[in-house]
């Protein structure tokens, strides 16, 4: 295990809350793990067991933590027998949780313009760093959460009554949560979605980008995480348009610890190129180094 979770990773064994499918397999779980929820960051995320029968845990992103009332959620997808296992787990059951783990996201207050990326499984994080955001009183965060997806979105997504300029006029389909938080969001799909975006997150995300003054780029910082292509086309925005960006990568993970080395990428540093284990080194990176 690395060093740097020495107090700072636990075991949990946690009472799943509740579990609330939506359309495409997709599932919300909020178990009952104090000390997971006190120590999460976004971009952490927890080792969970899926089954007693099945050995191999699944790492999943940590879409919201409360620290006061104890629990964490997580949005996954079914994919593979562990994770519908997982889907049949009923309130009252016990699972256990192993985080949180890896090094989340860290937003700059010189750059209040936080542009928040979700691609599919990849909108946990990008919830979580935007209630961090709406929650921090010494910050002058104007964050705005750009979600894609190419199945229904595991929420019932209504007009935005918030407006937000630069985007398509057609764009007005939001998360009801983030509108609730008074943090606007857009969604985007190429699967015909009333009220959304027709193309990629990263296209509507560049139609805003674009619509920009040169001073209100130098406020931009883009936050992302979902599939490879999109955080590849993500840090292509971001060297367009000259803003610094963090990626969070999803890789296959085994321990989710960091010592089978099983989910190393390479990675651009000051001395050369070096491999870093996505578990603990990530799962956040300077989208520069590693695209």
């Amino acid at each position: 295990m690395s060093s740097s979770h020495r107090g700072t990773l636990f075991l949990e064994d946690a009472r799943v809350l509740s579990q609330l499918g939506y359309d495409a397999l997709q599932f919300v779980l909020r178990v009952a793990a104090p000390k997971c929820a006190a120590h999460a960051a976004p971009g952490s995320f927890a080792h969970i067991t899926c089954d007693p029968s099945i050995p191999m845990r699944r790492p999943l992103s940590i879409m919201r933590a409360d620290a006061s009332e104890g629990w964490i959620e997580v949005l996954y997808k079914v994919a593979g027998p562990g994770l519908q296992a997982l889907a049949a787990r009923k309130a009252g059951e016990r699972v256990s949780v192993l985080g949180p783990i890896g090094r989340g996201f860290t937003a700059h207050p010189a750059r209040p313009r936080t542009l928040l990326l979700g691609g599919g499984v990849g909108i946990p994080p990008m919830i979580f760093l935007a209630e961090r955001l709406r929650a921090d009183p010494a910050g002058a965060w104007k964050p705005l959460v750009l979600m894609g997806s190419e199945v229904p979105f595991p929420f019932r997504a209504r007009p935005s009554a918030l407006i937000v300029a630069g985007m398509p006029a057609a764009s007005i389909g939001c998360m009801p949560l983030l509108e609730e938080w008074g943090v606007p969001s857009r969604l985007a799909s190429r699967a015909d979605l009333p009220g959304c975006f027709s193309g990629f997150v990263t296209e509507l995300a560049d139609t805003w980008l674009a619509s920009l003054s040169a001073t209100e780029l130098a406020q931009v910082e883009i936050f992302s995480c979902g599939p490879t292509p999109m955080l590849r086309a993500s840090a292509a925005l971001a060297r367009r348009y000259q803003v610094p960006a963090q990626v969070s990568l999803e890789e296959f993970m085994a321990c989710a610890v960091g010592g089978c080395a099983g989910c190393t990428v390479e990675v651009r540093t000051d001395s050369g190129p070096a491999m870093k284990r996505v578990c603990v080194d990530g799962p956040v990176f300077d989208a520069y180094t590693v695209f």
